[in-house]
């Protein structure tokens, strides 16, 4: 579980203009992680096996290698945004198109998938 630093250092990068230039990618990638890992935001856990998660569901595939699944980072954002587009069938949420999360989050959490 993420600390309640980690939250307060994301809430203060996503509503500051300007300060998201003076964080550097691995912290991109560690605030993507609190997202992602978040039961009450991305909660990608419910459905996908990530390392160093807790719980994870088993519904989606496993979340690695994902630089060889996704080399085209936008085309991993897209999928997170509104997964439908790529599959018709599918059950996962469309993050982006739902509000379900900010365009700065979504970001955030490609950041930290694409790492993966």
């Amino acid at each position: 579980m993420r600390s309640v630093a980690q939250f307060q250092i994301l809430l203060l990068i996503l509503l500051v203009p300007g300060i998201s230039t003076a964080v550097s990618p691995e912290q991109r990638i560690e605030m993507g992680k609190a997202i992602a890992f978040n039961r009450n935001a991305g909660n990608c856990l419910s459905c996908h096996v990530i390392a160093d998660g807790e719980l994870p569901g088993m519904i989606g595939p496993p979340l690695v290698q994902m630089k060889l699944r996704f080399p085209d980072r936008s085309a991993l954002r897209s999928q997170i945004w509104e997964a439908a587009k790529r599959n018709p069938d599918t059950v996962m949420p469309p993050y982006g198109r739902h509000s379900i999360l900010t365009e700065q989050e979504v970001d955030l959490v490609v950041d930290f998938i694409h790492s993966l």
